[in-house]
């Protein structure tokens, strides 16, 4: 996908088992080979990143993603939803990586309490909810330091 593809980040609130991924995987090849706008194929692709983040993209160079088109992603991610017993599309979460590498998924309700309980810390990493396009995607885990979490730290 060229660098410029549009992209969509989608946070699962629990790590994908062996049989979930296969699901996701199917169902998303399936969704992406035929993903049109206006009976126009576009190019697609996605990718599970740590099991648990899915990164849907698209190639809009040629052709713009339809509001009908765009609709038809949220449509299979629900179905991915109702199989796997997970929650994707709810844009309210926050992932957060500790230097161990354990990946967290919570609410964004409640993240000062966090902060005051040391939970999360300025060298906690989180996903970056600017990303838009593919270049975009080299930063997509960044430190709390550097993210708007910052504001509720005392500098």
């Amino acid at each position: 996908m060229p660098e410029n593809s549009r992209v969509w980040v989608y946070q699962a609130d629990h790590r994908f088992s062996d049989s979930e991924q296969k699901t996701v995987r199917e169902r998303m090849n399936r969704f992406c080979e035929g993903w049109n706008t206006h009976g126009n194929l576009m190019p697609t692709s996605f990718e599970l990143v740590e099991d648990q983040i899915l990164i849907l993209a698209v190639d809009e160079s040629n052709l713009g993603a339809s509001g009908c088109s765009i609709d038809s992603s949220v449509r299979i991610l629900r179905e991915l939803e109702e199989l796997i017993k997970t929650n994707l599309t709810d844009q309210g979460k926050i992932s957060l990586k500790k230097a161990s590498g354990e990946l967290k998924v919570i609410p964004g309700l409640g993240v000062k309490a966090r902060v005051t309980s040391g939970e999360i810390d300025l060298e906690t990493e989180v996903i970056n909810p600017t990303i838009r396009i593919k270049a975009d995607l080299k930063n997509l885990w960044q430190p709390v330091r550097n993210s708007w979490l910052n504001r509720y730290f005392p500098n």
